[in-house]
């Protein structure tokens, strides 16, 4: 780009993104952060969105990676209304720094649209660095625009995500329904909305 194309008036076009509904958007080929009770939910939830939309495709793999140490483990019976089994791929690295390496390998191969990582704390501005970097060489190099998602405990604050979203569940009687926000976004306001089943 030129010095007079950055500074122009005209209106520049948003980034690719995958399109949740109602303004819910995830650009791709970057990584976002997913925080609150409710992460994991919210994760599956983009999972089937992207599977089901023109950004990805029923034959590109989800990589799900969570440390073998985690008790929290995705239960797979109930996904099976949401996503097709052989959709999902788990990896459970022994190690915590295997964590984003694994994360990071798989998104610079380009090979998967989305790569989903369950981490026990916000990881540092190098490693979000790093894995957005690897988002960029897959979109180049592979086959699919790559989604990272890091899933934090608590309120989350990777540094340097490009959107943080946190889910809570407000189930009531009868009915389920969780609160999400979006907390942090480059291109966008904090927002929220009430999710239903």
């Amino acid at each position: 780009m030129t010095a007079a194309s950055l500074l122009s008036r005209k209106s520049h076009r948003p980034p690719p993104a995958l399109d949740l509904q109602d303004g819910m958007q995830l650009p791709l080929s970057r990584v976002h952060e997913l925080c609150g009770q409710a992460r994991r939910t919210l994760a599956v939830r983009i999972a089937a969105r992207l599977l089901a939309s023109k950004s990805g495709s029923a034959s590109g793999p989800i990589f799900w990676i969570t440390p073998k140490w985690e008790r929290n483990q995705l239960n797979t019976d109930g996904l099976v209304s949401l996503l097709p089994p052989q959709s999902l791929i788990f990896l459970s690295p022994l190690r915590g720094e295997d964590i984003l390496w694994s994360m990071e390998e798989v998104l610079r191969s380009g090979a998967a649209p989305m790569v989903v990582a369950d981490l026990p704390e916000p990881p540092g501005m190098t490693p979000v660095r790093r894995l957005h970097l690897a988002a960029e060489t897959g979109t180049a190099e592979g086959k699919f625009r790559p989604i990272g998602l890091l899933l934090t405990p608590g309120a989350g604050g990777a540094p340097g995500v490009e959107t943080r979203w946190r889910m809570e569940p407000q189930h009531r009687a009868g009915q389920t329904r969780w609160q999400l926000d979006r907390i942090r976004a480059r291109m966008a306001p904090p927002k929220s909305w009430v999710l239903t089943q």
